[in-house]
Parts: C-alpha cells; sequence; structure tokens
C-alpha cells in the first residue's frame, strides 16, 4: 500500500527526523566538509611598446580541489574504522578534516534509504534516480550493501528532463510521486512525437517506451522507474 505523500516533502521529513535523532549508530559526529574552492587568478599582460596598446585579457579561473588525507593517516579520534568504512574514505576526507565527520555523511545517506524504503520503497528508488539523496552510490557500495537492489533499479530510471540516445531505453514504466501538473512526451528520430500524455490530480500513470524512441521528456513526475522492478 502506497503512501499519500510527495517524493520531496516525505525525503525532506525524514531528513529532519533524522537530524533530530542525533549521530548515527556509530556515535560520529560532525560537520560536512567544504567543497572545492575556485578563485579568480589574473593574467598578465605582455608589456605594450611605444605607442601601441595591450588588448584587454579577461581574467582566468583556476579550479582546485583540496589535498584529500592519504589513505594510511585515515583514523579516528577514538577507536578504528573498518575496512569497509575506510574504503569510503578514501579520496574523500579533505586536509585538515575529521573523518569521522566525513562517513556520518555517508551513513546518513544509508539512514535515509532505511527510512524512505520503509515507507514507500518506489521514493527510495525515485530519490536516488533523481539525485535527492547525493553520493547514494559510494554509501550503497561501502556502506549499506544490503541496498545495492535500490541502486541497481534507479540506473534504470528516468528523473524529470530531457533523455536523448544512449539513455532511451524500451520498455514500460511507472511514474514515482507525480504532482498535480504530470505530463511527458515521447521524440522519434525526426523529432515527431510518438507519444505524449498527462495525468491529474497525483494520478500514477504507466507508459510504454517503444524502441524507435530517441529523446523522452517528463516534467512534474518526479521519476520513472522500469515496471517490474529489477525482473
Amino acid at each position: 500500500m502506497r503512501f499519500p505523500f510527495r517524493a520531496g516533502a516525505a525525503v525532506v521529513a525524514l531528513t529532519a527526523a533524522l537530524a533530530a535523532c542525533g549521530s548515527s549508530p556509530d556515535g560520529h559526529r560532525g560537520a560536512s566538509g567544504a567543497g572545492p574552492s575556485t578563485a579568480p587568478v589574473p593574467l598578465t599582460a605582455p608589456s605594450a611598446g611605444p605607442g601601441t596598446t595591450a588588448p584587454d585579457e579577461p581574467p582566468a579561473t583556476r579550479t582546485s580541489e583540496p589535498p584529500k588525507v592519504p589513505s594510511d593517516e585515515l583514523t579516528p579520534a577514538t577507536g578504528s574504522f573498518t575496512r569497509k568504512q575506510k574504503e569510503y574514505l578514501v579520496d574523500r576526507v579533505p586536509e585538515g578534516m575529521d573523518p569521522a565527520a566525513v562517513l556520518q555523511t555517508g551513513q546518513e545517506t544509508c539512514d535515509r534509504l532505511r527510512f524512505l524504503v520503509k515507507a514507500d520503497r518506489d521514493v527510495a528508488v525515485g530519490a536516488i534516480v533523481t539525485g535527492e539523496i547525493a553520493d547514494a552510490e559510494p554509501a550503497i557500495e561501502h556502506l549499506c550493501p544490503h541496498h545495492g537492489d535500490l541502486l541497481r533499479e534507479a540506473a534504470r530510471g528516468y528523473a524529470d528532463g530531457t533523455h536523448k540516445g544512449e539513455r532511451i531505453r524500451p520498455g514500460r514504466y511507472h511514474d514515482v510521486s507525480p504532482t498535480e501538473n504530470c505530463a511527458w512526451q515521447i521524440a522519434g528520430a525526426d523529432g515527431r512525437t510518438l507519444v505524449s500524455g498527462s495525468a491529474s490530480g497525483g494520478k500514477r500513470a504507466v507508459i510504454t517506451v517503444p524502441p524507435q524512441a530517441r529523446a523522452f521528456t517528463s516534467t512534474g513526475c518526479y521519476a520513472w522507474l522500469p515496471e517490474g522492478g529489477l525482473g
């Protein structure tokens, strides 16, 4: 039996519940790491000769990531990491950050998936498809591998947006927690519409992507999952 709430609201509500519960079962706490820094680097213009004007040159932008803690230095303040936890942390911990804080992020991802699966499995898979649960792949691979089936099914799904080329896979799909204005369009090689439709009132829909499809566009449907799961 499906639960009568929208996917986005479900993820937000469960995230708030997890935050209220405090740290994950291993007792680690920490803040998320800072992202890559981007700093403008001015270019030095060549010297202008007499009677000439040096051309204006726009500043260049150099993007660099902070150095990561070497794998042999990944140790918590107290206790030790398991082999799988350490594998998750490799190349993910910026220098100067507590590895336990980064591990906490992955564990919270597993916690979110666990709560979502209990509420509505399709919503859990849809949250991976849409990226609403970020970095699900490394967290599942190393910290909660029992959710591997969610990852495999998500790889065959579609998020709202336009998909073309190799992303098009013929078959039957159902939407996940559609909004009041869920609409879709499937086009062929010449751009001509092959199939289109909409579902009002948040009603569920099932569509067939034909072999001749070359583009699939979806809006307001959140995500589409293959009928029959992994079968």
